[in-house]
């Protein structure tokens, strides 16, 4: 098992090895998570990172990720376990054809380990090889209020119960990473068992170093219109400002076109790789794209 790392620089470092560039004060929460065991809640606007983070710790510790991907109407039992009723219809057939169980063994062998399915809460209670799992409870803000009471009460002691079975504890903590699009308030009391940390668009520079990073096939001068062009984007009025996924999506779309520079013809046949909406892809064609372009070039020109 991967040793945990021993200071902020180290959780810098570590998080770099798996070409994952943050700020240090991002960084500093990371590593404050991991020494006292604490869940990390993330908050921001979508395409910031706050899920590829998730990975870059399971990978670089060597642990494995469990994720559980919240929606709307989201449960507990739908979080923790299902039983395999299909297969308890076997059994339960078999042994009637048999003759060979009586009511009260079937009922025990039924629920049992056998014949339950684990979802990712009950999976991150488990022993994994490599030490405890990254759990990640990505979008938490999609579920509602009664989930997000049921999940307090479990990463408060890290166990979960099956009425049929009874408690489950985790031997070991695993590594809880919650995120949060802010799309309603995630109420305080969950908030109070995490340490917190907004995950903002990052500076230019920061950027850069992002795309270089994961797109480094990209000649400087390319890249360098790239992020600013999406910097500009995201102070224009858009309905969903282009995040950081976005940017290297678009890196990888250029290179993909050999494109060595950008121009109004690129950017209009490329849109769809940065703005998801009809209406924002509307806004920016034609001279407004130009407009932008013009006023990146200017920026970026030597003095």
């Amino acid at each position: 098992m991967t040793q945990l790392p021993q200071s902020i620089d180290d959780t810098i470092t570590m998080l770099e090895g798996q070409d994952y560039v943050c700020g240090r004060a991002l960084a500093t929460v990371v590593f404050l998570s991991l020494k006292l065991g604490r869940p990390l809640f993330l908050e921001g606007e979508a395409g910031t990172g706050k899920t590829e983070i998730a990975k870059a710790i399971a990978a670089a510790l060597g642990r494995r990720l469990i994720r559980l991907q919240c929606y709307e109407g989201l449960d507990a039992s739908s979080a923790v376990y299902e039983w395999n009723f299909p297969a308890q219809m076997v059994a339960i057939r078999a042994a009637e054809a048999s003759g060979s169980a009586d009511r009260a063994s079937l009922q025990k062998d039924l629920f049992s380990d056998e014949f339950l399915t684990a979802r990712p809460l009950l999976e991150a209670m488990q022993p994994q090889e490599g030490g405890p799992p990254v759990l990640l409870i990505d979008e938490l803000d999609r579920t509602d209020e009664p989930f997000e009471a049921f999940l307090l009460e479990a990463l408060s002691d890290f166990q979960v119960t099956i009425p049929e079975l009874g408690t489950i504890k985790a031997p070991a903590p695993p590594v809880v990473i919650l995120t949060s699009n802010r799309t309603r308030e995630v109420h305080d009391a969950l908030k109070r068992r995490c340490l917190y940390h907004w995950v903002d668009y990052p500076d230019f520079e920061r950027e850069m170093q992002i795309l270089a990073a994961r797109a480094p096939e990209a000649q400087d001068t390319l890249s360098r219109e790239i992020v600013a062009f999406v910097q500009k984007l995201r102070t224009e009025d858009l309905f969903k400002k282009p995040g950081v996924a976005e940017t290297i999506d678009w890196a990888k779309c250029l290179l993909a076109l050999d494109a060595l520079t950008m121009s109004p013809e690129v950017i209009a046949d490329t849109m769809g790789a940065i703005l998801k909406y009809q209406d924002d892809i509307q806004k920016i064609q034609g001279s407004e794209a130009k407009r932008i372009l013009d006023e990146v070039r200017a920026e970026l020109a030597p003095a």
